[in-house]
């Protein structure tokens, strides 16, 4: 079935729109905390807990639907989370770790567990 063209015009306010929301993005906190300004204690703790907090929950999302008393057992899942996190230990590339996992994990649900 084919889906319906986007007009030009929808598609450039798209573009527009994404692009507004991610420099506003990125400037915000200047704006918000000039160099003179001290940045507010709540501020600090949350961007010291949130990135941990966000990792723990995409983990528990990757993770939730993992059937291991079934095959394949959950053996796809397990063995490219633990190449993932034993990558990221190792290397310290996020990207890397990223995308050897999903690698790994779309060989063996492909090749191997079919």
């Amino acid at each position: 079935m084919n889906s319906p063209a986007i007009p030009a015009s929808q598609s450039l306010m798209i573009i527009v729109t994404v692009s507004l929301c991610t420099i506003l993005l990125r400037v915000g906190p200047m704006l918000l905390f000039p160099g003179d300004k001290k940045t507010p204690k709540v501020f600090v703790y949350l961007s010291q807990v949130l990135p941990i907090a966000v990792i723990g929950m995409l983990i528990v999302y990757c993770f939730k639907d993992v059937q291991v008393f079934s095959y394949p057992y959950g053996i796809p899942e397990i063995a490219a989370g633990l190449l993932t996190a034993l990558l990221f230990v190792w290397k310290k590339n996020t990207l890397l770790s990223i995308v050897a996992g999903t690698a790994v994990y779309m060989y063996l649900i492909q090749a191997v567990f079919i």
